[in-house]
């Protein structure tokens, strides 16, 4: 197709929302029904579950935004222990948003595809996380843990004097809870490290809390991987929006980079900095006060602004939003409100949404059908709906 057919950035994010809010609230009206069957017949997610399955399931969650030369090395550590395992990605999906509230590079799909042309034997869709808070995505992940019945996760880790005890009671099974300036090992009520952790230290200390909050025995399942050096997202990320890679080429998989150069030669990428901008204004302009607390991660204190600003005239541009936006406890706090104002997902259906996730498996893209069958035996089609992607 010429590039001159092809349609704007804007308008490929307009249809990546309308088509998700369609399937989230798919989603959504099937949990809610699944739920409601479960509590007739008194069931819960562990009713039936098999576990005699002899395939080892390594799940990995990453972003893979794009995969890079860390997630690879991660991905082949975690091979190489368990050679027999059957390796899952588990990639964030719908509205495209990451864990800070921003778009990602490309869509779920072509992160998938990267990752099994890397290695991985099959893709599966995490959780929506722009729209979520840190803690909320982080039960959906630690709940799609579960629901594939995993044996090992794969986490990369970067190392400092003091981090080894907190790794160390996470093998063992203990839930360590980061605190303001302190993590605590919740099964002693240790304090384990004064200070704050790095955000990739901090994920594994926040997802043991919640494996644990759900009642999933992690006891030994962590792989923990350093982090190699010499990757930088910002280089990736410039590369990309540049669509010259030639400063980057030791830093990805060659296979990175060719489903990349594909998807900007069909003007789906880089999306990392497009947003549906209509949908935004038209939230901020026209939500009444009421409509705009409702919404997730929505506090009094923007709602109320927002709705003062726009008195005088209305709002055109995000950056008058974005002035809006009170300080949260993240640092992305302020990309993950605009978020949620370009999706309009209300928090009580976030509750219900996380109450019951994951309601089906959906995968994104998988080795062979050989690999595939084994997939479906070992988290027991029988209990849990696998889709694939269409």
């Amino acid at each position: 197709m010429p590039s001159d057919e092809l349609e704007t950035l804007e308008e490929f994010i307009k249809k990546i929302i309308k088509r998700d809010r369609k399937i989230f609230f798919n989603d959504y009206k099937y949990s809610i029904k699944l739920s409601s069957h479960n509590d007739k017949s008194n069931s819960n997610d562990d009713i039936n579950i098999s576990n005699s399955s002899k395939i080892q399931l390594i799940a990995d969650f990453t972003e893979y935004n794009p995969l890079h030369n860390g997630h690879y090395h991660c991905m082949k550590v975690a091979k190489e222990k368990i050679p027999n395992g059957l390796f899952v990605a588990i990639v964030p999906g719908l509205f495209e948003r990451s864990g800070r509230g921003i778009p990602f590079i490309m869509t779920r799909q072509a992160r998938a595809k990267t990752a099994i042309n890397a290695g991985a034997d099959i893709v599966v869709e995490g959780p929506p996380m722009g729209i979520m808070g840190s803690g909320q995505y982080s039960l959906c992940l630690a709940k799609t843990f579960k629901a594939l019945n995993t044996d090992f996760i794969p986490r990369g880790y970067r190392p400092f004097d003091g981090y080894d005890i907190i790794l160390d009671r996470i093998n063992l099974g203990h839930c360590v809870a980061p605190k303001p300036y302190k993590i605590i090992d919740m099964d002693t009520n240790e304090v384990l490290y004064e200070g704050k952790l790095e955000e990739d230290n901090y994920v594994i200390a926040s997802l043991s809390k919640s494996l644990k909050r759900i009642g999933f025995n992690f006891k030994n399942k962590f792989l923990f991987v350093k982090r190699v050096k010499g990757v930088s997202g910002t280089l990736i990320r410039e590369a990309t929006m540049k669509g010259d890679f030639s400063k980057v080429t030791t830093t990805m998989p060659s296979s990175t980079i060719d489903i990349l150069n594909e998807e900007i030669k069909n003007n789906r990428a880089p999306l990392h900095m497009s947003r549906d901008i209509d949908s935004i204004l038209d939230s901020a302009n026209n939500l009444s006060f009421s409509e705009l607390l409702d919404l997730n991660l929505m506090d009094n204190k923007t709602a109320k602004k927002i709705v003062d600003s726009r008195e005088n005239k209305d709002f055109e541009s995000i950056d008058e939003i974005q002035n809006c936006i009170s300080y949260g406890f993240s640092t992305h706090f302020n990309h993950r409100v605009l978020s949620v104002l370009e999706t309009k997902i209300n928090k009580d259906i976030i509750y219900d949404y996380i109450d019951n996730y994951p309601s089906k498996i959906r995968v994104l893209d998988y080795k062979n059908e050989s690999v595939l069958e084994d997939f479906k035996e070992k988290i027991n089609e029988n209990n849990r709906r696998i889709e694939l992607w269409q």
